[in-house]
Formats: structure tokens, C-alpha cells, sequence
């Protein structure tokens, strides 16, 4: 799949004025990505998927990300909202994958309400309501599942909603169902056709354009009830002792954002390597190739990529090893999301330096470093990369009894 991915790079940096333009990825485009594959390396081969270790996965997007942040953005996307096909009702489950390369969307925040009501012929089901944004991908998708509080109707949760407070693994979803009194709705996700939302074409951003980040609604929306699949539902199944499963969510929904980050890094210093061999600054008889600050710059920002590279990945494979035994505990879910940051922090700094180590070249619109600068700033405001995210990790070095629900 790696070689697959590199094989992409060249139509991507090709397409990256269209894709931006659209505002979204060219349907063509996202079609041919799935149909290698890229939407369903998250899923176990056992559910029609390719079951990856989460560090290839991270490294397709970085891959990816060398040709077109946007696309290698919207396929991670793809691939994590896939992660919950183990929760879904085999026919349901049928039905999504009728295209074994079906395009997938969503949005993990539980930012809807999923209310038990009977169907027109008395069939189980639920009325969904919700607003969600940032949907990444939802224009090319034909299945956009989104998260939302469920309400029974039977005063407790559902039979195959387990009880358990492990907040760290995929299955536990994000950490318990509320601290109140008596029963709490319980965590799901509903699985929309396109046709079932209102999807809004309010993308309109500096970077990232082409992902599509869209906000959707859902108003009095009824679903069957195997439309609705219920987050613990993972910890009965024959699926929970997958290490996938027992991955931290937090860290692994996030850690494809520092791989595609320091995939535009790279890229922007090859980039910068390329344009100095042959341009010639006003005033100057030298190329900026032959330069010696050029020279210091480059040199810095390539040890900076590869130490953040370094630190990403043996992390990564450190949980992941955890993982084929049990949950990663606190420290190994800390540094994962400590060393996603890290990542994206370090890539936003070294494309900055790179932009600015060729001067006015970088500036236009069309230029792969204005790019990669604008969607590495882009991808920096998402919450999962953030710097509160690190006050969140250094926290818990002094408070013991600190909330790490969010790690």
C-alpha cells in the first residue's frame, strides 16, 4: 500500500489547483483512491477490510500528504469512521459494503441525539436530530455516520451496552456516559445515506480546501434501528480483543493528522531543495543553492522532520505492541498524543521556515509550499492536535486524580 500511495503523489500535486478550486475532492478522484483501498485499511480483514497497524495507515496519509494534503486528509477520514463496522448488524453491515470500496464519512462527536421511536410499520428504529461539522469528506461519501447520545426509551442502557469506565480503547468510546444520577444515554453512531441529511456548503477556508469539511444536519430523521450502532456494543464482540479495538481512541483518530503534517514537511523541504539549485536571488551572482544560510536552514529543518518522524512512529509502535495484549496504559497513551502534537507543531514550523528560506517564490497561490503552509495551519487548529492537548498531558505529571478521559 506504501508503494501504492507514492504512486499517487504525482496526479495529486497535478490535481491540487482543481481539488482546492472544487472545495472538495474531484468524485473521479475519491473513487479511484478507494477503489485502492486507501478508505478501508482501518477495517479487519474479516469485515471486508485490509486490517492494517495503524502505523502504515499513518504513514499512507504522510505518503499521500506529499501530493495533496486534502486528499490524504479526506482518505484518514474515510478510513477511521470505518472503524465502527465491527458494532453494526451483519445485514446492515451487508448493505454498507453492497461496494466492497464504498466511500465513508463522519464525525466522531457526539453532537446528535438518537431518541427510540417506531417506524410507519411499527419497526424498530429512532428519530435522529443533530448538527455536526467538520465532515470531512461527506461530498464524495455514500455513508456519513456521526455521534450521537441514544435514549432507548427504557430508562437504562440497552442490553448489549455494556457497563465498563476504560476510557482508552476504541471500544470504550470517549471515557464513561455521564456522572449524573441514574441511567445516562448511551454512546453510538448513526450511519446516514446522503439523501437522509442537509449537508451545508459553508468550506470555505485558507487550507485544506479540498477536504470538504462541510457541517451537516439531521432534523426528526428516523433510522432503523440497525442504523444505529452502539459504541460499547465492540466489547461483547467477537472484535474486542482485536488490538485495533484496544487502541486509545483520542490517540489513534489524531495520529494520521502529525503523519500527514510531516508529509507536507518533507515535501516542503524537497521543495525548497529543487527551487535552490537553480534559482538566483535579485542581486546575486549565486543560486540560493549555494548559499551557506540556505545550507544551515535546510540542514536544521531536515533533522527536525526526521526527529519528529522518529518520535511519532516508535510510539505508535510502542502502543500497538500494548495493544496485542491489553490497553495501552496512561504513559503510552500521553506520549501518543504528546508525539502527535509534537509532529504537527514541528511540520508547522519547518514549512513555515521553508516558505520563507525562498522568498517571494512562495507566495503565489499556485505554489506547493504556500500549500503546504496554508493546509499545515489549517490542520493545526484541529482540537486533536492543538496545544491544549500538551497543558492536557503535562497535567497528569502533577495531578494524579487528573480527567484523562481526553488522552
Amino acid at each position: 500500500m506504501l508503494v501504492l500511495a507514492a504512486e499517487w503523489i504525482p496526479t495529486l500535486r497535478e490535481r491540487s489547483v482543481e481539488i482546492d478550486s472544487l472545495r472538495q475532492l474531484p468524485q473521479d478522484l475519491a473513487e479511484a483512491l478507494a477503489a485502492d483501498g486507501f478508505y478501508r485499511t482501518l477495517v479487519p480483514p474479516e469485515l471486508g477490510g485490509l486490517g492494517l497497524p495503524p502505523a502504515v495507515v499513518a504513514e499512507i496519509g504522510e505518503v499521500l500528504a506529499r501530493g495533496n494534503a486534502s486528499a490524504a486528509w479526506c482518505t484518514f477520514i474515510g478510513a477511521t469512521s470505518q472503524i465502527m463496522f465491527a458494532a453494526l448488524e451483519p445485514a446492515q453491515l451487508a448493505e454498507l459494503l453492497e461496494n466492497p470500496d464504498v466511500i465513508t464519512a463522519g464525525v466522531f462527536a457526539h453532537s446528535g441525539t438518537a431518541t427510540a421511536a417506531p417506524g410507519p410499520d411499527g419497526a424498530d428504529g429512532y428519530i435522529v436530530n443533530g448538527r455536526w461539522a467538520w465532515a470531512s469528506g461527506s461530498h464524495n461519501a455514500k455513508w456519513i455516520s456521526a455521534g450521537v447520545h441514544i435514549d432507548s426509551g427504557e430508562g437504562t442502557r440497552r442490553s448489549n451496552d455494556v457497563d465498563g469506565s476504560d476510557a482508552s480503547s476504541v471500544a470504550a468510546g470517549h471515557g464513561g456516559e455521564g456522572n449524573g444520577d441514574g441511567p445516562q444515554p448511551a454512546l453510538g453512531r448513526a450511519f446516514f445515506r446522503p439523501d437522509d441529511i442537509e449537508l451545508h456548503d459553508d468550506w470555505y477556508t485558507s487550507g485544506l480546501r479540498g477536504s470538504g469539511s462541510s457541517t451537516f444536519e439531521a432534523h426528526d430523521v428516523w433510522l432503523p434501528a440497525s442504523r444505529i450502532a452502539y459504541e460499547r456494543s465492540i466489547l461483547k464482540s467477537s472484535y474486542a480483543a482485536e488490538p485495533l479495538y484496544r487502541m486509545p481512541l483520542f490517540g489513534l483518530l489524531a495520529l494520521p493528522i502529525g503523519a500527514i503534517a510531516l508529509g507536507m514537511a518533507r515535501a516542503s523541504v524537497d521543495e525548497v531543495i529543487d527551487i535552490a539549485k537553480s534559482k538566483v536571488p535579485q542581486g546575486s551572482r549565486r543560486t540560493l543553492g549555494q548559499r551557506p544560510a540556505l545550507h544551515s536552514a535546510v540542514a536544521v529543518a531536515d533533522a527536525e522532520v526526521r526527529a519528529a518522524r522518529t518520535l511519532l512512529y516508535a510510539t505508535i509502535d510502542a502502543a500497538w505492541e500494548r495493544a496485542q495484549h491489553g490497553l495501552p496504559d496512561l504513559e503510552l497513551r500521553r506520549d501518543l498524543r504528546t508525539a502527535t502534537t509534537h509532529a504537527m507543531q514541528t511540520s508547522l514550523r519547518v514549512i513555515s521556515s521553508m516558505n520563507s528560506a525562498v522568498g517571494g517564490t512562495a507566495v503565489f497561490e499556485a505554489s506547493p509550499l504556500q500549500r503546504h503552509l496554508r493546509d499545515a495551519q489549517t490542520a493545526s487548529a484541529h482540537f486533536m492536535v492543538a496545544m491544549p492537548v500538551m497543558e492536557l498531558a503535562g497535567r497528569t505529571f502533577f495531578d494524579p486524580d487528573a480527567d484523562t478521559s481526553g488522552l
